[in-house]
């Protein structure tokens, strides 16, 4: 594996291992201490940021193309700043923090559209 496979590794290891913490933390710690609306902001951020870790790291433990690692690395970058968003805000930070979290959907975005043309392209 190249470097920067190690590294997406690493980080998508690293979302996923925060993931699943936090996760639950929020179903034993938090249970009955959030409202019914920010349990849901809590279980989405986790449920994206698992799904987008392990689709990073199947990317970076395959060593793949400059182009599928540009896309797993949108993946992580992605999930992390939308996951940390919602967290922030069940936990109290202000509700106009929110309008930061579609930031990461869109990365999160950009790197699923990153696979697709990386599958397509014939060349690294």
């Amino acid at each position: 594996m190249s470097k920067t496979s190690d590294l997406l590794v690493a980080a998508s290891a690293c979302l996923g291992f925060f993931a699943v913490a936090l996760g639950a933390f929020g179903a034993h710690g938090l249970e009955g201490k959030i409202s019914a609306e920010a349990q849901g902001w809590w279980e989405t951020a986790t449920l994206y940021g698992l799904v987008h870790a392990a689709a990073a790291l199947a990317i970076g433990l395959n060593a793949a193309t400059r182009w599928t690692r540009r896309g797993g690395w949108a993946l992580v970058t992605g999930s992390a700043l939308f996951a940390a968003t919602l967290y922030a805000m069940a936990l109290g930070a202000p509700r106009w923090f929110g309008a930061i979290t579609p930031i990461g959907g869109v990365i999160m975005l950009a790197g699923w559209a990153l696979l697709v043309a990386s599958a397509f392209r014939s060349t690294d």
